[in-house]
Order: C-alpha cells, then sequence, then structure tokens
C-alpha cells in the first residue's frame, strides 16, 4: 500500500510463487513424493538442485514492476530502443533515467551496464544489448547472447545484489528465435548459479505470455524439479550444452588454409601433421604445440619469417582457447582461484589469482591452463592487472617455472600487451627470488610490471577495498601481520 492507502502497482518478488511450488503442489494432488528415489542410470548435466531450484521464479508480467535488486533492460546500441519493455521501464522510472543513459555513451552488443532504478521499485537498471539474428551469423549470435547473460549476472554479482529479474533479451525486432534464445538463458543462468550460487537469492524471469510457453516448456530441462523431472527431460536437451559456464561451444573449423609465397612447403605438411594428431584423444595437448625447437631454429637459419611464426603461434592460441570451450573445467572452476572482481583506480578489470586455492600436486595443470584461457580471453581484449595473492602459500601451490613459461608462450600477445600491473601481494623472500630470476632469464617484458605488496593498506592504494573481493584468510593474515608490526 502507498501512503494514501491505494495498492501498489509494484510485485515484491518474496510474493511470488518459485519454480519448484507448483510442481510440489501437483505432486501432493497426485499423491505421489516431490522426489522419487528411482534408479538413474545416467543423470543430466544440469541434475535436481533443490538449493538452486529455490532462487528461481517465473513470472508472467511487466519486468518494471518488480521489487528487486536489479531489473534488467534490452535495448539497442545507443540505449534508444523503443521496445515493450524498455518504454515500460522509462515510463515508471521517470525523465531522470534518460538522463543518466546519456552519459553511459552507448552500449555494445553482449554488455551490460548499469544506472539507478529512479522510481522503479528496483533500486538498479541493468541494461544490456541483444543480438541482431542472422541464421548465416548464428554461432557469433550465441555467443553474444550468452554474453548479455553471463554480463548481467557478474555485475549483479560484482555490486551484491541480491535478486535480479530478467526480462527476455532477445527481442522480437532483432530476430533472434525464441526457444534458441531461451535454451541460451536458462543453460546460462543455470551454470551461473551453480558457480556462484551464495551471491544471489532470487532470479526472475519475466515473461509475456506468448514467452511463458516456451520457458514452461524447458525450464525443466535446465531446473529438474525432481529427479524423475531430471530424467523424463533428459532425451530433450539441445546437442550444444555449453562449456562449464554455459558459454556456446564453437567446433573447430577443419580449413586448410594454404601458406603465403616465401614458407617452405615442409611448414605446411607439418600442419597437416598436427591435424592428423588431432584424432588421437581428447587430452592430445601436444599436438597443440608443434615442434617448438624447430621453429626457433628455423628463424635462426632465417627459412621461417617472423610473419609466418606470429600466424603459427596464432593458431596453435585458437587451438587451446577451441579445447577450452569445449573442456568441462568445471573441477578447476570450483577451486576459486581465479576469479574476476571490480576495477582499480584506472578503470582497468582486475583478476585475482589466489595461490592457496592451486594444489599443484592433485589437479591436472594441463586442465588448469585451459581455464586459464577460457576465463581471460575476453577480459585480455582491454586493460587489466593481476593481483596474486601468495598467502600461506606453501610447496603444494607453487606453480613452477615450467608451467609459468609454457602459459606465458602460449597465450596470445594481447594478454601481454593489455596486462599493465601484476600486484604480488604477501611476498616471501624465496618467493621474490623466484619471480626475479623467472622475469630476468625466462620470460622478457614483465618484470617492470610487477608490484610486491606487503600489506592490503599498501594495496588499496592502487584498488579501492570495495572493488576486490577478498578471502577470508588473506584478511585474518594481514591483521595478524599488521598487529605484530604496530606492536614492535
Amino acid at each position: 500500500m502507498d501512503p494514501l492507502g491505494a495498492p501498489s502497482q509494484f510485485v515484491d518478488i518474496d510474493s511470488l510463487p518459485g519454480w519448484s511450488d507448483s510442481y510440489e503442489a501437483k505432486q501432493l494432488d497426485c499423491h505421489q513424493s516431490p522426489v522419487e528415489k528411482a534408479q538413474v542410470d545416467v543423470r543430466s548435466p544440469f541434475p535436481y538442485r533443490k538449493d538452486i531450484n529455490e532462487k528461481i521464479i517465473l513470472w508472467k508480467g511487466d519486468v518494471a514492476l518488480l521489487n528487486c535488486t536489479a531489473i534488467v533492460n534490452t535495448s539497442n546500441e545507443s540505449l534508444t530502443d523503443k521496445n515493450p519493455v524498455s518504454e515500460s521501464i522509462f515510463m515508471h522510472a521517470g525523465p531522470d533515467l534518460k538522463d543518466e543513459l546519456q552519459k553511459l555513451k552507448g552500449c555494445r552488443t553482449g554488455e551490460a551496464k548499469l544506472t539507478k532504478g529512479f522510481n522503479l521499485a528496483a533500486r538498479f537498471i541493468i541494461h544490456t544489448v541483444g543480438p541482431k539474428y542472422k541464421s548465416r551469423y548464428r554461432t557469433a549470435a550465441e555467443s553474444s547472447l550468452y554474453s548479455c547473460y553471463r554480463n548481467v549476472l557478474q555485475l549483479a554479482k560484482e555490486q551484491a545484489m541480491c535478486s535480479v529479474g530478467f526480462c527476455v533479451i532477445n527481442t522480437l525486432k532483432r530476430c533472434y528465435p525464441l526457444e534458441d534464445a531461451t535454451h541460451i538463458a536458462l543453460r546460462t543462468v543455470r551454470r551461473f548459479l551453480e558457480i556462484h550460487g551464495e551471491t544471489l537469492e532470487k532470479v526472475v524471469f519475466a515473461v509475456s505470455e506468448l514467452e511463458e510457453a516456451a520457458y514452461q516448456k524447458l525450464l525443466p530441462l535446465y531446473f529438474p524439479r525432481s529427479l524423475e523431472e531430471e530424467v523424463q527431460s533428459l532425451p530433450y536437451l539441445p546437442a550444444d550444452i555449453g562449456n562449464a559456464e554455459g558459454e556456446p561451444v564453437v567446433p573447430e573449423r577443419q580449413i586448410r588454409i594454404t601458406e603465403k609465397p616465401g614458407v617452405p612447403d615442409d611448414a605446411s605438411d607439418e600442419e597437416g601433421l598436427e591435424a592428423d594428431l588431432s584424432f588421437i584423444g581428447s587430452h592430445a595437448f601436444a599436438r597443440m604445440e608443434g615442434d617448438v625447437d624447430k621453429q626457433r631454429r628455423l628463424i635462426l637459419q632465417g627459412q621461417l619469417s617472423e610473419a609466418a611464426l606470429q600466424k603459427q603461434h596464432q593458431r596453435n592460441y585458437n587451438r587451446w582457447l577451441c579445447q577450452a570451450r569445449a573442456e568441462d573445467l568445471s573441477d578447476i572452476a570450483s577451486l576459486k582461484a581465479l576469479y574476476q572482481t571490480g576495477v582499480d583506480n584506472c578503470g582497468r578489470t582486475v583478476m585475482v589469482v589466489v595461490g592457496r586455492n592451486i594444489p599443484v600436486t592433485l589437479i591436472d595443470m594441463e586442465k588448469a591452463l585451459l581455464y586459464f584461457i577460457h576465463v581471460m580471453d575476453h577480459i585480455a581484449v582491454k586493460e587489466y592487472v593481476l593481483v596474486y595473492f601468495h598467502t600461506l602459500t606453501n610447496d603444494y601451490n607453487q606453480l613452477d617455472s615450467n608451467f609459468l613459461k609454457k602459459l606465458y608462450d602460449v597465450v596470445d600477445a594481447k594478454y601481454k600487451r593489455n596486462l599493465k600491473a601484476l600486484y604480488f601481494v604477501h611476498p616471501t623472500f624465496r618467493s621474490k627470488v623466484s619471480a626475479w630470476f623467472f622475469t630476468t632469464f625466462t620470460v622478457s617484458g614483465l618484470k617492470d610490471k610487477i608490484h610486491y605488496v606487503e600489506s592490503l593498506q599498501q594495496l588499496f592504494t592502487a584498488i579501492p577495498p570495495e572493488q576486490i573481493d577478498l578471502p577470508p584468510f588473506v584478511l585474518e593474515y594481514d591483521a595478524r601481520v599488521s598487529d605484530c608490526t604496530s606492536g614492535l
């Protein structure tokens, strides 16, 4: 009720039935248990998870009316699109929203930008731009739509939001097939909640009457409400269910391109051999690198140009990237050793590496390299900084120089060009010596970017404390060290 006693037009999400509620009511009507303890021989890649289902709400209504932390607005690149969702949001938010949007200077396809909610019940509005769909560019459209949902969720996580109300981002005006888009929306949200479920309490899908049918049909595939529903939904999952984060997997194109004149024929033969080796197991990572020693020898002999080497390196990196997108890396993701947080004082993305969370002797380090590439590929396209917490690491967490050298050799040039600083937090004398030898004799161009940080207060001079998620043990260790130092 508003102060005058009239009923409010806004809808509190806590008053809406959850995704599981209607199913449990149906089961009770049929005198069945909500969860059948049946024999399940084959589990779905999206298994029954009651804790995740409790976060999901499907609601037929106007997203602009939701009372939650943030709602999502779908628009065009200039953020001036006139579609039913945007027009309702503008109408309820008031004129201040248009003034605020002008300051954003547009939004690229797949990106997400934040404004206040103004007169809405929601505190914030997250604006995103869905792709224009053309069948010949389907792969690009799928990747862009995934980015919309993923970036909205990532922004919600960074801003510590409790709840998000999604509209259907793919508008009719942009010609995206509704069912195809719904698959991407649901699996992206599902994968995000699997990894970062503790950061969001509720996710609402606000749909129209036309859209509701598609969501009712596909939600059980990604959010089954019982073991029985999980088994029943399994045959209806599409062939491409994305990777560990829901991102569409792009199979490597088996296309051979003739080298430029001037490159010896045996270089092309080597590439053909690499293609043949692609049939040797899914973990035959050796094929990705080729004979590095022979490549270097050819350079010294003047038989392989620098341009040809760069092209070969780019092909090599693309193979790694395709493998990273196809591999199940959920076990590496669960370590929470690498994650994106806020921005530094210069507005650059901050990536965090937690050394203590890397059990080097217990995990497949080649999968760890794949996970690094998968996470960092879209981050490294613009300037970023790395924060490495060496806090309380031991011999079981030490990344050896061979692995670091391999990583440095494999990654694309953009990683090195756009890395502007590496903050080495809580270093030991031994780690400083190792880093000096590595940056002096093994790789070049990295030494000047390393900054040794003895305390969090020193780190906060470059990165505001509200812009970085700190592991609790780092905070505790830093407090103890500070107390000891002040005691002296």
